[in-house]
């Protein structure tokens, strides 16, 4: 069992010795509503069946941002811009097939969906659902994801006001008729 956790550790860059968490890098897919409002997608993990963020191991030859959109791709099909500056980052613990847990730390980038297409490489071990800001926040387990959810909620919100306030600055009124002699 031991030399198992040290090829795991081998393959992930984590080890016990150190007391470090293993590192995973994530999305958090958005888009704007009908209605205008931020909605984030969750979709449910493929062992405990809670509902999370795509999310996985970092990837060799690829920056944390590109492997965390490479997430998105496989187990939502969601393609989009995503962002390069991490909104920040949250702990979980990740139960292994061992049914051992393990800490781990996610980077989450911010991905603007602008599509999710009809086939994708997890499509049937996964649900997913587009969720209100203060929904999603409610449905996943781990406090410091929902803080990231809520406060990735207030800065759209922030950007919608402030986009409608310069709308409405740049607005010319109406010429006043003219007046003939």
């Amino acid at each position: 069992m031991k030399s198992l956790r040290s090829l795991a550790g081998l393959l992930t860059g984590w080890s016990e010795r150190s007391g470090e968490p293993r590192r995973q890098v994530a999305v958090l897919p958005v888009r704007l509503g009908p209605d205008g409002a931020l909605q984030v997608m969750l979709i449910t993990s493929r062992e405990t069946r809670r509902w999370v963020v795509p999310k996985g191991w970092p990837m060799k030859g690829l920056k944390n941002y590109e492997a965390a959109a490479r997430e998105a791709y496989e187990e939502a099909g969601l393609i989009g811009r995503v962002g390069r500056r991490a909104l920040g980052s949250y702990f979980y613990h990740k139960r292994l097939k061992s049914r051992d847990t393990v800490l781990c730390q996610v980077q989450v980038f911010r991905l603007d969906v602008r599509k999710q297409l009809k086939t994708w490489p997890e499509q049937n071990e996964r649900e997913g659902h587009w969720f209100s800001v203060p929904e999603a926040a409610e449905a996943v387990s781990e406090a410091g994801l929902a803080a990231l959810i809520r406060a990735a909620g207030a800065e759209g919100a922030k950007a919608r006001k402030a986009k409608a306030r310069a709308k409405v600055a740049v607005k010319i009124p109406p010429k006043a008729p003219s007046k003939a002699p």
